[in-house]
């Protein structure tokens, strides 16, 4: 497929826990087109988060091909992963990750400093970054003087700052109350809808899971079912 993004065949990944390998993917192939949001959904120990973790290259797998935008990211060095995570891959945790001793707008503004921009182009981008998801009047503030939701609108802004082609976003909402949440998934909705970011999230919530496009099931490891969504749009 021309406008596929993610082409994963034959994925399989274990991890060695007191000298013995424990499976944890078997033989996983998907493809996730450009553009699309796709709710990876399971219970607790299903993999979701492994293969989450796999395609953010943070983790490589035992075996299998994994090509996003046709790079096999399994043939990278740690290095090469590094700079390729940096340039394409934007991170929303379940719990913030902020750095509590910046403000919101020094905490958006980290990933640029990896980056060639110059201060000016640095500050144009984060205020412009966090006004689009609502916090232009309070960038001076600090993580503790937000609420979880405004956190959570602080780690958008920093995944998204740096244009990047995959938003992966791991229980974006399990730490938010109801209202809260509902504003970060019609925020993702937002960003993949207007912005066409590509959005591969993990959640256990099924209501959550109502925001994609697109449902993912694992269990045990396996691709038990792959299906859109009924609040598809």
């Amino acid at each position: 497929m021309a406008n596929t993004l993610v082409e994963i065949k034959h994925l399989a990944k274990s991890y060695t826990r007191g000298g013995q390998a424990v499976p944890v993917l078997y033989d996983i192939t998907l493809d996730i087109a450009r553009g699309d949001f796709i709710s990876l959904m399971g219970p607790s120990g299903s993999g979701k988060s492994t293969l989450l973790n796999l395609i953010a290259g943070i983790d490589k797998p035992d075996s299998g091909i994994l090509r996003i935008d046709g790079e096999d990211i399994t043939k990278l060095s740690e290095g090469e992963l590094a700079d390729w995570r940096a340039s394409n891959i934007g991170f929303i945790f379940q719990f913030y990750n902020l750095m509590p001793v910046l403000t919101a707008f020094e905490n958006v503004e980290l990933p640029l400093l990896l980056t060639n921009l110059s201060k000016s182009e640095r500050r144009e981008r984060v205020e412009m970054t966090l006004a689009l998801v609502g916090l232009a009047e309070r960038m001076e503030h600090y993580p503790n003087e937000l609420s979880g939701g405004q956190q959570q609108r602080v780690a958008i802004a920093r995944a998204i700052v740096t244009d990047p082609t995959i938003l992966v976003c791991d229980e974006p909402t399990g730490d938010l109350d109801k209202q809260s949440a509902a504003d970060v998934l019609a925020m993702l909705k937002q960003l993949n809808e207007e912005m066409g970011k590509t959005i591969i999230m993990v959640t256990h919530d099924a209501h959550a899971a109502e925001a994609a496009r697109r449902l993912v099931h694992l269990e045990k490891g396996e691709l038990i079912g792959d299906a859109t969504s009924t609040a598809a749009h």
